[in-house]
């Protein structure tokens, strides 16, 4: 999976706001506007604070389901441009994730993966048990009900029930970090903070 992101959305909290020029000339390449990232996806998974809730066993299993699942590829601060903050493990992303085709929006939808430490304010401090697991295996984030667009839960789904409840135990376990994540940007919004692109591009013969 080739990770892009556009020059032009990094300059943006730099300098005044403006559309992305890219004109159409003879032999023009659309990837011209963009830059290939190597994103960070291997790296520590924290260890969780001590619980008299959940068992050392749902803990350790939750801590390895998290990182056999590549949790912290995105929800890690900087992963996504090759530049994990350790101090931000799983504490969420100040990059976002375009989740609409960045061909045909000029502005597309963006989401920035959520702080998943229990801090109470930026994090899932206030989230109940059954709540995380339906954001774990069908990939709600409120009561409406609506999937996130760029979370893989399809590939979770069918994941145990025990699991679920392991991998929600352990993110409630784990030390808070205050951290609060841009808000997702819906398309034909203007996103004010950096963003990727992801993909997989076909050449036609």
């Amino acid at each position: 999976m080739k990770f892009i992101t556009r020059y032009c959305v990094y300059l943006l909290p730099l300098f005044a706001l403006s559309a992305c020029e890219t004109g159409h000339e003879t032999g023009y390449n659309p990837l011209n506007d963009y830059t290939q990232l190597d994103p960070a996806t291997i790296f520590a998974t924290p260890e969780p604070l001590p619980s008299s809730n959940y068992s050392t066993e749902q803990l350790a299993r939750g801590k390895y389901m998290v990182g056999l699942l590549g949790c912290g590829s995105c929800h890690t601060d900087g992963a996504l441009v090759g530049a994990p903050d350790p101090a931000r493990l799983l504490a969420g992303s100040d990059t976002g994730i375009a989740y609409t085709s960045p061909f045909i929006d000029d502005n597309p939808g963006v989401v920035y993966p959520r702080n998943l430490t229990p801090d109470m304010e930026t994090g899932l401090g206030t989230w109940t048990m059954s709540r995380l697991v339906d954001m774990i295996r069908v990939g709600t984030v409120d009561h409406s009900g609506r999937s996130i667009p760029v979370m893989p839960w399809p590939a979770f789904a069918s994941i145990t029930t025990e699991d679920a409840f392991s991998i929600a135990a352990y993110l409630k376990s784990l030390r808070p970090v205050r951290h609060q994540v841009p808000a997702n940007v819906n398309p034909g919004q203007k996103a004010k903070a950096p963003f990727v692109h992801f993909g997989v591009y076909q050449t036609i013969q």
